[in-house]
């Protein structure tokens, strides 16, 4: 075996040691072409040097390269980001200008129609994957078939709504075996594996735009509930799925089944109470709660705000009114369209120097293609801000329209299914918390005090006492209004 330096077999020192002693011991010699054979005390010092070197080498190498990119991001270049994702096309750097994001017309109409079916049409990302190959829509590579990995990295990616991050992940030592490693021996050739950094820590490079920011952050938000309210492995989908929570604990809770001579009952349970689940026994001691009685007493709720349109009439006007009031797309709109006149007469004033002979050829190049890169950011916003502002008159037609939309929900409230119910109660409700005595139900709808929304439900079959039965009475409590949101407790008497 001749490697040509030390360095060669390997950049860690100690690896590089225990491969010479493993190689001794099976009759291999070793020969450094650019070395001197290690056959006296110094002759091995000296490989040993040569080793430590190499090992010190490697990791300022990776510091400054590490700086380097860091500088970069910075500075807003492209470079230190991978290929650019679909939808753009990566233009090299040249003699005349930096490297950039050009917009590719065909990628980017894809782009908008997916964050559309996604936000707007609810369609799921394996929904949104077979819409594409139903549509023939080729890859980037254009022979692959559409994976659902692509589509949810794409509705993820923040360089779609204009801003490029840089350093979203780092490399940390592997934690989580997985089958397939453990199949393998629990071996892997990389041990190590990616995290996501904090946002806060990440390097925004300004890039042209394909979506409203505001479509983008919806697109998140629909990422984040879905991880809470996916519906796989459901097979009796519930009303209260994915929403219910521990006042005490803060686990979630499940549905469980009991059976009785007559029928089945069913009810939810808080992860936090079984004694199986952890080492050192249950988490905390709650009885579980009648999934029909919580899931009336919540429906009948959400119908008492629907039943007065006033309430949400009320939100939709105040929320106008602050449209209104403060423009800022206005505003912004009004700024970028005095600077994009002001950028394209810098442009004329240099195209006609250029033609009387004030600037040369390479002047003209060092200075036009910056200015022409502001230029089509500028369009890119604009184009945004017109999407945003299409969004706005969409809310005002719904606003009058939503009495006569309260009225036949309705009318049909009492036949919907429980998936058409889920809709409804998650565009209002964000979390329901479940205490020993009081069920919190938050939502976005500001409203007034309450009466009476149903008495005498069901009590336990799992309750060991009749006397300690929960949701026996139900009387509408308090309002208190929280930051970004109303809290509704409705408290859970006990006779």
């Amino acid at each position: 075996m001749s490697p040509s330096r030390p360095d060669r077999l390997s950049r860690r020192y100690a690896y590089q040691v225990l491969l010479l002693e493993e190689f001794a011991r099976n009759g291999v010699e070793v020969v450094f072409l650019n070395s001197p054979q290690a056959k006296t005390a110094e002759e091995e010092l000296l490989v040993q040097f040569q080793g430590m070197i190499a090992e010190y080498e490697r990791a300022q190498i990776t510091e400054r390269t590490r700086r380097g990119k860091r500088h970069r991001a910075k500075g807003g270049s492209v470079n230190v980001l991978s290929g650019a994702p679909y939808g753009y096309r990566y233009v090299k750097k040249t003699q005349m200008c930096e490297a950039y994001y050009e917009r590719i017309d065909s990628e980017a109409a894809v782009v908008r129609e997916v964050y559309r079916l996604y936000t707007v049409e609810a369609l799921s990302i394996g929904g949104i994957v077979r819409w594409l190959e139903s549509q023939g829509v080729s890859t980037r590579k254009g022979k692959s078939p559409w994976e659902r990995s692509t589509v949810w990295q794409m509705l993820r990616n923040p360089a779609y709504k204009g801003t490029a991050c840089f350093g979203k992940t780092q490399i940390v030592p592997r934690r989580k075996v997985t089958r397939r490693l453990r199949q393998r021996g629990g071996f892997s050739k990389r041990c190590s594996a990616n995290q996501d950094r904090c946002r806060e820590d990440w390097i925004e490079i300004p890039v042209p735009a394909l979506v409203s920011e505001e479509t983008f952050a919806l697109a998140q938000e629909r990422l984040q509930s879905n991880k809470q309210l996916s519906i796989r492995h459901t097979q009796e989908p519930t009303l209260l799925q994915g929403m219910l929570v521990c006042r005490q604990c803060g686990y979630a809770y499940y549905r469980t089944s009991t059976r009785t001579s007559q029928r089945k009952l069913y009810y939810y349970r808080c992860l936090g109470s079984d004694d199986y689940r952890y080492a050192n026994g249950r988490v905390y001691e709650s009885r579980p709660i009648r999934q029909d009685s919580l899931d009336a007493l919540v429906w009948r709720h959400v119908l008492q705000l629907l039943e007065d349109p006033t309430v949400i009439r009320s939100e939709i006007d105040r929320r106008l009114r602050e449209i209104q009031k403060s423009s800022p797309t206005k505003c912004r709109k009004e700024t970028l369209v005095r600077e994009e006149t002001r950028l394209q007469n810098g442009i004329d004033k240099i195209l006609d120097a250029y033609q009387e002979g004030l600037l040369s050829i390479d002047e003209l190049r060092d200075r036009v293609p910056s200015l022409r890169k502001r230029q089509d950011r500028i369009q890119s916003e604009l184009r945004s801000l017109d999407q945003q502002t299409a969004d706005e008159q969409t809310v005002l037609r719904l606003a009058q329209n939503i009495e006569g939309f309260l009225s036949r929900l309705r009318q049909s409230a009492e036949n919907l299914e429980v998936t058409e119910q889920q809709k409804i109660l998650r565009l209002i409700v964000k979390e329901i918390l479940v205490g020993s005595d009081v069920v919190t139900i938050k939502h976005s709808i500001p409203v007034g005090d309450g009466h009476s929304i149903g008495t005498n439900p069901p009590s336990y079959l799992l309750c060991t006492r009749r006397a300690l039965a929960a949701l026996v009475q139900y009387r509408l409590g308090r309002i208190r209004l929280g930051t970004g949101e109303t809290r509704s407790e409705v408290c859970a008497l006990r006779r």
